[in-house]
């Protein structure tokens, strides 16, 4: 692990390349989580997290699959790319310490059946939720990065 003054460090200087999990059930509905944790803090968003250095993309996706929903194996699900994208924000893990953030965040559509269950969630969420994609779409309650992907998903977009 990263010593915590030296990530703070890391995060201010450079990019970070994450993975985003957009799991989609029955093909209408999305599974978003209640952030606990800044960035996006108090935000609907998806899974995901930041890739480690040496860190296959699909270990990365499996890892964070597990931590964050107790997802045994997702490579067994198929994740397929969806794409790349970019986020910005103007905090940080730490706080609002005068350090912004910017992601590039590699997104994988994971389908899942309909009546499907997420068997766990971490610390990270207060609560996880499958939205609707017309509804997921329309929510100021859900942040504007994950709306963006939405239009990939089938959703409307937000501005429809």
């Amino acid at each position: 692990m990263i010593e915590r003054q030296r990530f703070i460090e890391i995060v201010r200087d450079t990019p970070l390349v994450s993975v985003d999990l957009l799991l989609v059930r029955g093909g209408t509905e999305l599974l978003l989580g209640l952030r606990n944790n800044r960035p996006a803090q108090g935000s609907w968003f998806v899974p995901g997290g930041a890739i480690r250095k040496g860190e296959p993309r699909a270990a990365a996706l499996q890892r964070v699959a597990a931590r964050e929903l107790q997802i045994a194996d997702l490579l067994a699900l198929r994740p397929q790319l969806l794409g790349v994208f970019e986020h910005f924000y103007p905090d940080c893990f730490a706080g609002d310490i005068g350090v912004s953030t910017h992601y590039v965040v590699i997104a994988h559509r994971i389908d899942v059946p309909a009546g499907f269950e997420v068997p766990g969630i971490d610390s990270q969420h207060r609560s996880l939720r499958w939205w609707p994609l017309a509804e997921a779409a329309a929510s100021d309650a859900v942040h504007r990065y994950t709306r963006d992907y939405l239009p990939l998903l089938g959703g409307e977009p937000a501005d429809a």
